[in-house]
């Protein structure tokens, strides 16, 4: 059987963290689907295009990973993508706490999907989207911190 895992985020901008985590991923897996997902709670940033390209643009050179867009559950997207592992990142343990409810949630809708955890390196553990919007708006240099596809 195939090991797909899916990559659900909003990606509003992709950063260099989320990117590493993918990427470090990649040997574990024969296929990863990044999954930019809608959040209705949420006010973006940059438009879902702008968002799809620079994710299409950041892993053009990994012929294992697909790029969609999904609406609703996380747990019916993997579902329909057929993808048996949820990955996800983990910066400290605020992350954990938070992922950690998730998972359980998720496990009770589909106990035969697994979330699986990686550990951020040390040099992305403080990279967040919300910080890196924060930098743009005030006009600092982001570039740093954004995956390699994003072009602002």
């Amino acid at each position: 059987m195939k090991r797909i895992a899916l990559f659900p985020g909003s990606f509003d901008p992709i950063t260099k963290g989320h990117e590493d985590i993918v990427r470090r991923a990649l040997p574990l897996y024969d296929e990863i689907i990044v999954a930019l997902g809608a959040n209705s709670s949420k006010k973006y940033m940059y438009g879902l295009e702008k968002r799809m390209e620079w994710i299409e643009n950041t892993f053009a050179d990994c012929d294992k990973i697909k790029v969609i867009f999904y609406e609703g559950l996380t747990i019916e997207c993997c579902k329909e993508q057929g993808a048996q592992f949820i990955l996800r990142g983990l910066r400290n343990s605020n992350d954990y706490e938070y992922e950690k409810s998730i998972a359980m949630m998720n496990q009770s809708m589909a106990p035969n999907i697994e979330t699986v955890y990686l550990n951020t390196r040390p040099e992305c553990s403080a990279i967040s989207s919300t910080i890196i919007r924060d930098i743009i708006k005030n006009q600092g240099d982001a570039k740093p911190f954004l995956a390699s596809g994003v072009q602002l």
